[in-house]
């Protein structure tokens, strides 16, 4: 709506349109972000503008007090490594979820007396976790075609995050856990707990690196960088536990001298061909075995080791829609196949140097040394 010298608000019909241009992003309303921007330029002399359609809210604390029965343990959601999430409602009957940060610290890095709330609105569904591996019985559990739209959806927000937004956002905690899911079951990217607005011109470097073990890309865990490759490590984790509904750290794969870390895990499998192996047995054979297959690759394209070798998130997007995999898997496996010649080397002349040293037959010196 650029250059029409527009004035007054947004006719609500478009809010009802944007309701089904589904992006995947949560707002603090019921109207998601579309995968559409409404652009006002030139219109009463302002400066370019984007907005993306859903209004945000602050709350006071005492109104949060009060929706959640003053954070009353009956009313906890669940709990995380950051703190837990209770279930209110406001006065006006709407539901919503409010997360209760800990060990937050102030911009200046004084441990903060200040208490920091996220505020949602209440998915009826939960997260996609809860339905991967945490579900009652008798309730839905996720099936495959829902699984995919988590995967493009999410992929669509992530992409949203590091491309469209200005600053660019970096989610740093990308995992399944925090996709929720509405009343019909669409994904909505939400805990921006550990978010970080990023400025392009400095590099974000943390003195405390923040997130979930099992999800945390190599290089954050290393030098404490973050960038949006890192939420694409975090999203290739998401991927392998929508394929195997297991967590990312099992420590109970030790019982069978197994891989620990599910990444691990799914390479050999995948290794192996044994396809079979890798899927969520709640699916029941129920899953198209070549969208899996495909999954597996995307999701081990995205946890590469070096993060320039991951892809971006527009990049997933357009490969989950089937364009550019089959090259930069190609690539892949090239790469994979080179790395494991090199460990192998490494490991005879590892194990020859165990062999030199401790089984060597007893011999006699010829005099004292």
């Amino acid at each position: 709506l650029a250059y029409n010298k527009l004035t007054g608000q947004i006719p609500p019909q478009l809010f009802q349109v944007a309701r089904y241009k589904y992006c995947g992003i949560s707002c603090c309303s019921k109207i998601y972000v579309p995968s559409c921007f409404l652009i006002l330029r030139a219109n009463k002399g302002e400066d370019d503008r984007r907005i993306a359609f859903g209004q945000l809210k602050r709350f006071a604390w005492r109104e949060l007090q009060l929706a959640t029965d003053n954070f009353s343990e009956k009313n906890v959601l669940g709990q995380g490594g950051f703190g837990k999430v209770y279930k209110g409602a406001l006065p006006d009957g709407t539901k919503i979820a409010v997360k209760r940060l800990t060990d937050y610290e102030s911009p200046g890095g004084e441990a903060a007396f200040l208490q920091r709330l996220l505020v949602y609105p209440f998915m009826q569904n939960l997260s996609v976790a809860y339905r991967l591996r945490e579900f009652k019985p008798g309730e839905l559990i996720l099936d495959w075609s829902a699984r995919k739209r988590v995967a493009i959806g999410t992929a669509r927000g992530l992409e949203y995050l590091h491309e469209h937004c200005n600053p660019k956002i970096i989610h740093r905690d990308v995992k399944a856990a925090n996709v929720l899911l509405d009343e019909g079951f669409e994904p909505v990217v939400g805990d921006f707990g550990l978010a970080k607005l990023v400025d392009v011109q400095k590099t974000s470097v943390t003195t405390q690196v923040r997130g979930t073990m099992g999800h945390i890309a190599p290089e954050y865990l290393s030098t404490g960088k973050s960038s949006e490759r890192t939420d694409v490590f975090g999203y290739g984790i998401m991927l392998l536990e929508l394929v195997t509904g297991q967590r990312a750290i099992d420590f109970s794969r030790l019982e069978e001298e197994d891989d620990v870390l599910l990444l691990d895990h799914v390479k050999k499998l995948q290794r192996e061909g044994h396809l079979d192996a890798i899927v969520d047995r709640n699916l029941n054979s129920n899953y198209n075995g070549q969208e899996v297959e495909m999954m597996i690759q995307i999701a081990l394209l995205c946890t590469q080791a070096s993060p320039e070798d991951r892809p971006s998130m527009s990049e997933v997007v357009r490969m989950l829609e089937g364009e550019g995999l089959a090259e930069r898997w190609e690539e892949w496996q090239q790469v994979e196949v080179t790395r494991r010649e090199d460990y192998e080397r490494m490991q005879q002349r590892f194990d020859w140097g165990e062999d030199s040293i401790y089984n060597q037959d007893a011999i006699e010196l010829s005099a004292g040394r």
